[in-house]
């Protein structure tokens, strides 16, 4: 191979290499913004919640992305929750709604086939906070 040769191949790669850098971190700079909005808007920890679907389960009866095995075909998927209009076909999509129907769905509807699991309020911040982070 020619030295010049050398240097367009060198040099395509430097570009492609640097495309990519801004690529990831443009990603990662959105992904920290989704996260930081899910925090502002209810006042969860996204990763202590994405630890509580663990624990609880959910992805027992859940797709969820993100979470290891949480391929669920019970209950609905919970990607893009956030854009939904309405929790459960019954309330609007707010935050506290969301962190209601996690805490106690029964309350909302009570023929639902979503157990109540006993998540406390503080819990079900941070659940709400990681689905949030779906969209």
């Amino acid at each position: 191979m020619s030295r010049r040769a050398s240097l367009i191949l060198a040099a395509t790669a430097l570009i492609l290499a640097v495309v990519a850098g801004l690529v990831i971190a443009e990603r990662i700079e959105q992904a920290a913004q989704v996260e930081a909005r899910a925090v502002a808007i209810t006042g969860g920890d996204p990763q202590a919640g994405k630890a509580r679907i663990r624990a609880y389960g959910c992805g027992g009866c859940h797709d969820i992305p993100g979470v290891p095995q949480a391929h669920g075909k019970v209950g609905p998927p919970l990607g893009g929750i956030g854009a939904r209009v309405y929790i459960a076909g019954r309330r609007a999509n707010t935050p506290a709604n969301l962190m209601d129907w996690i805490a106690a769905p029964h309350a909302i509807d009570p023929e639902t086939a979503m157990p109540t699991l006993g998540v406390t309020s503080a819990e079900a911040r941070d659940i709400a906070a990681y689905l949030y982070t779906l969209d």
